[in-house]
């Protein structure tokens, strides 16, 4: 099933691999495209000189289209007091591992630059979440020769994407693992399903539908393209192979995760996102209300999380996965996309035999 997403990208599967800010590598994404797929890059936390790194390290690997993502986020400027409080919810925390709360160097990288230097490595694909571009942003990475598309988690935010003359809008069910793209209603609201969001969205906008959320393997992809899907975007389902950037600890946790053991929470970020439940959220839950928003209770964190990394400890981890965790398959990426892709030919065959 070829469709017109897939012949406008250049790929020969309906198959994108998730970003996932923090866990991808130039690896992965790589060996996604080099099989067929489209792999992208998560640049949300990404320096525009380490984004500069990570694509000629893709590029150095293979010569297919490939992506790039970013956050659209403002610099904030938190109150002194919302940051001491937060510190003080952290200090048992960090004190677990012999550290102690840590203030970092900034809150988040400047949008502005990064947007820039999404535009001078033109990508084949620049998508994004947590925002939306206006419509002269999106008109300069198509001149650049990008194909963009927008994270939406409602219709009426696909519709804001098309509005502003996106190329295809990432339909984000919540099942999804990671931050939720949420922009324009509160969180509460904006938990649609993938079954329900897919083909709402579909009908619509006039762009490319990709499905996200819970997809993890080629009987998914099959079930999102009869909803009027041209392709998913699966992170999750991913985030298990050798090539991703995850250390030991969060994947064994991911190896003994069941569907009932993620939740929605803003303790690690400030944002809302689905995780594998720990400790460190448990601990936090109560005091979730208080948490200052995204990105300065995940700069906040961020030294606790990396020192719990360096020392195998998954109990402090913002351990991000979708409720399809229990499905992955700890798999080389390019033996992964084989197998998706026979799934889903196969999946494909047994639905047009049934009509």
């Amino acid at each position: 099933m070829t469709s017109s997403l897939l012949q406008r990208l250049q790929i020969a599967l309906p198959i994108v691999q998730g970003p996932m800010t923090g866990a991808d590598t130039p690896a992965l994404a790589a060996a996604v495209s080099a099989a067929g797929g489209l792999g992208m890059l998560g640049c949300g936390m990404r320096s525009p000189a380490a984004m500069a790194e990570a694509a000629a390290a893709v590029r150095q690997h293979t010569e297919r289209p490939f992506g790039m993502n970013l956050f659209v986020q403002a610099t904030p400027a938190p109150d002194e007091a919302t940051v001491q409080a937060a510190l003080q919810r952290l200090a048992p925390l960090y004190a677990q591992l012999d550290l102690q709360p840590q203030r970092p160097a900034q809150w988040c990288e400047d949008f502005s630059a990064q947007f820039d230097a999404l535009v001078a490595l033109h990508p084949a694909v620049a998508s994004f979440t947590f925002g939306i571009l206006d419509a002269t942003q999106v008109e300069r990475l198509q001149a650049a020769g990008c194909f963009v598309v927008g994270t939406a988690t409602t219709v009426a935010e696909a519709r804001a994407w098309a509005s502003v003359g996106a190329d295809a809008v990432c339909a984000s069910g919540t099942e999804a693992g990671g931050h939720r793209g949420t922009f324009l209603d509160d969180f509460e609201s904006s938990m649609v399903g993938a079954m329900a969001l897919v083909p709402q969205c579909v009908d619509a906008v006039d762009i490319p539908v990709i499905a996200a959320g819970g997809i993890m393997d080629g009987r998914g992809i099959a079930a999102a393209q009869a909803l009027g899907a041209q392709a998913v975007q699966m992170g999750t389902a991913f985030l298990a192979c050798p090539e991703s950037g995850i250390g030991p600890a969060y994947r064994q946790a991911m190896a003994q995760a069941r569907d009932t053991d993620t939740r929605l929470t803003r303790v690690f970020s400030g944002r809302p996102a689905r995780g594998i439940v720990n400790p460190m959220m448990e601990a936090l839950a109560p005091d979730e209300d208080r948490v200052p928003p995204y990105p300065v209770q995940n700069a906040l964190t961020g030294a606790l999380r990396r020192a719990a990394a360096a020392q195998g400890r998954a109990s402090h981890l913002s351990l991000w996965a979708g409720q399809g965790v229990g499905a992955v398959r700890a798999l080389p990426a390019q033996e992964l996309v084989a197998a998706l892709a026979d799934e889903w030919r196969a999946a494909c065959q047994r639905l047009a035999a049934a009509t």
